[in-house]
């Protein structure tokens, strides 16, 4: 039998993280067990000397690689179906790796830890056809004891109506038209999108296409930067990029204000990252008087100066402050996220309020309520994924925890990413990303994380949108 190989390995961790959010988010209209005895049975063999088994026994002797057991599963309808391993490895074999495959497609290779007795973990998502299905665990490591597996529905949301009307009801022509642009391609269609136009460069000199959508940074306008004698031309760049028919998107790499650590491995270029500055962002906002709220206040202006420009050039910009805050490697985040959420608010009510500026559409970045700043404030929420090179699902639980957050009423984009999630999988996975936006330099070519025969795939999908078919739908004036 042939495969297409994509092996994907899960660690203990990933596993059941994972195991977690199905178990909080699957619906379980459908929910069936399949005895592992029972299915059709390759080089192995029931047992039943391990109690705790479900049924009539567990199947044992996975020694050969390609040992293997088949399930004929029959579910009611087509679509997304979590599956769940029941199996016992005694701790002192270690953690072993099983294949799965399924109806012949993508073969997925998982982490089985170690466990105490028989236990079930889930080991992701897959796209089952209504009826007859077939899903094959292949030995690779082998060593374990097989109990059974579950199938259970995995909804995905996207049968909602996403708001296309903009949190600033003074959003000029051009933003709100480039918002309903977005809604209305949001099932259908992916945006392309690159960090940096140097990159830009690259993937038109290797693939003869261009991204959609190119991601700058207003990083070097921070007022730490700037008064260390760092210039930028980023604003030009982007009015550049927008005259030539694409989107602009920014984030900032905000540098602290101040308190810059500037030592070996904590150098003041690297004031965004809360190991180089001990900027404080909580008593900054709780302490509107001092000089470190009056800091906060004069880089936003700062920023919004080129926002200004861009308005003026009728830009509209998808504008992404504050991200990964949850992680606290930067310092907006590093104090945990009452004071990021206030720092967002502040960001949004002093560009929109203050300084009247409309061309933005805002984006919050993490999937988090406990870090969400509001519904009010966000018209878009995004996650950044770096997982292995090569790596090329979906990544189907962290939109599902994204559509929950905002209750499938707004969109949803990758707004950072390594790997490019397979184009031909989101569909048929129904995982409707806005747009991707892989990172730069070796993101995009080295070769591992984004193999040229993969991006060859990408930009030449049907389902992808690149600058050439972006500008056929003349979104904008220009070119």
């Amino acid at each position: 039998m042939k495969f297409k190989l994509n092996v994907i390995i899960f660690s203990l961790t990933l596993a059941l993280i994972v195991g977690l959010a199905i178990n909080t988010l699957r619906s379980t209209e459908y929910n069936k067990v399949f005895e592992a005895e029972e299915a059709k049975l390759s080089g192995v063999e029931v047992d039943n000397k391990i109690k705790a088994y479900s049924s009539e026994g567990y199947v044992t002797k996975f020694n050969k690689s390609d040992d293997n057991i088949v399930f004929d599963v029959n579910v009611p309808r087509e679509g997304i179906y979590n599956i769940s391993i029941r199996y016992y490895i005694p701790k002192t074999s270690g953690e072993k790796y099983t294949l799965i495959n399924v109806n012949g497609g993508y073969l997925r290779k998982f982490a089985l830890p170690a466990l105490n007795t028989f236990q079930e973990i889930s080991v992701g998502n897959f796209s089952l056809k209504k009826g007859e299905n077939n899903i094959m665990l292949i030995s690779e490591w082998g060593f374990y004891n097989i109990d059974y597996i579950r199938i259970q529905d995995f909804p995905v949301k996207g049968k909602l109506t996403i708001n296309d009307e903009l949190v600033n009801k003074k959003a000029n022509n051009e933003t709100k038209k480039l918002m309903k642009f977005l809604v209305s391609i949001q099932k259908s269609h992916i945006l392309s999108g690159q960090q940096g136009l140097k990159e830009v460069e690259w993937i038109d000199e290797h693939l003869g296409k261009k991204p959609a959508v190119v991601g700058f940074d207003f990083r070097d306008y921070s007022l730490s930067r700037v008064r260390r004698g760092v210039k930028s031309n980023e604003t030009e760049e982007a009015i550049k990029w927008h005259q030539e028919g694409g989107i602009v998107s920014f984030s900032w790499h905000w540098n602290a204000p101040k308190d810059l650590i500037d030592e070996p491995g904590k150098e003041w270029s690297e004031g965004f990252r809360t190991k180089a500055t001990t900027f404080d962002i909580q008593y900054a906002l709780s302490h509107p008087t001092s000089e470190d709220y009056k800091l906060l206040l004069k880089d936003i202006d700062a920023i919004a100066l080129q926002l200004t420009k861009l308005q003026e050039a009728n830009v509209p910009v998808l504008f992404r402050p504050l991200h990964e805050a949850e992680g606290g490697w930067f310092w907006w985040g590093a104090k945990g996220p009452e004071p990021a959420k206030e720092l967002y608010r502040l960001i949004y009510d002093r560009i929109t309020n203050y300084h009247k500026i409309n061309n933005v559409i805002w984006i919050w970045n993490s999937s988090s309520k406990e870090w969400y700043p509001g519904n009010k404030y966000v018209d878009i929420v995004s996650y950044d994924s770096y997982p292995d090179a090569g790596d090329y699902r979906p990544l189907i639980e962290k939109y599902a925890e994204l559509t929950s957050l905002v209750n499938d009423e707004k969109l949803i984009a990758l707004s950072e990413n390594g790997p490019i999630p397979d184009p031909n999988l989101l569909k048929e996975y129904q995982v409707n990303w806005s747009w991707f936006l892989t990172w730069q330099e070796k993101f995009l070519k080295d070769g591992k994380t984004n193999s040229l025969e993969h991006l060859s795939n990408v930009y030449n999908n049907d389902y992808v949108i690149t600058l050439d078919k972006l500008q056929k739908y003349k979104l904008y004036n220009s070119k």
